[in-house]
């Protein structure tokens, strides 16, 4: 096996049972039966390290490989506002250690036309506290 593994996945892969046949029940040609072998081919390395028949056949890795790309298309989306309540969290951290809060502040930075991202604001945070006491100070200003 780990001599040649790209031999050993061609082997595995043309043992699968992949419908070579049309909605009419035709046959299909050899070049569209050559395709439905590489896609069973690219869904079992994409689901390889799975767990039991689900990186060996190729219908449960289709179902598994198919339900792992959906949790991974919403884990893009939700990485997004978990960073986002991260910066605000370290926001509203520093800004009450420098007298105020996080509301106060963004409404303050907004009325005195401050235009900084909370990524950057977070970032001053944590690196830069004496930029980030300035910028608390321009926004208590107001």
């Amino acid at each position: 096996y780990n001599k040649n593994k790209d031999e050993f996945l061609r082997v595995r892969a043309s043992h699968i049972l992949i419908s070579n046949r049309d909605d009419e029940g035709n046959d299909v040609s050899d070049e569209q039966k050559k395709k439905n072998k590489e896609k069973a081919e690219e869904i079992l390395k994409q689901a390889k390290g799975y767990f039991g028949a689900k990186s060996i056949r190729f219908r449960n890795a289709n179902q598994a490989v198919l339900k792992s790309m959906s949790y991974a298309y919403v884990g893009r989306k939700d990485k997004k506002s978990d960073f986002r309540k991260l910066w605000i969290t370290r926001i509203n951290a520093a800004s009450r250690q420098n007298g105020t809060t996080y509301s106060k502040l963004m409404a303050g930075l907004k009325k005195n036309n401050i235009s900084i991202n909370r990524k950057m604001l977070a970032e001053l945070a944590v690196n830069d506290s004496e930029a980030f006491a300035e910028l608390v100070k321009a926004a208590t200003k107001a």
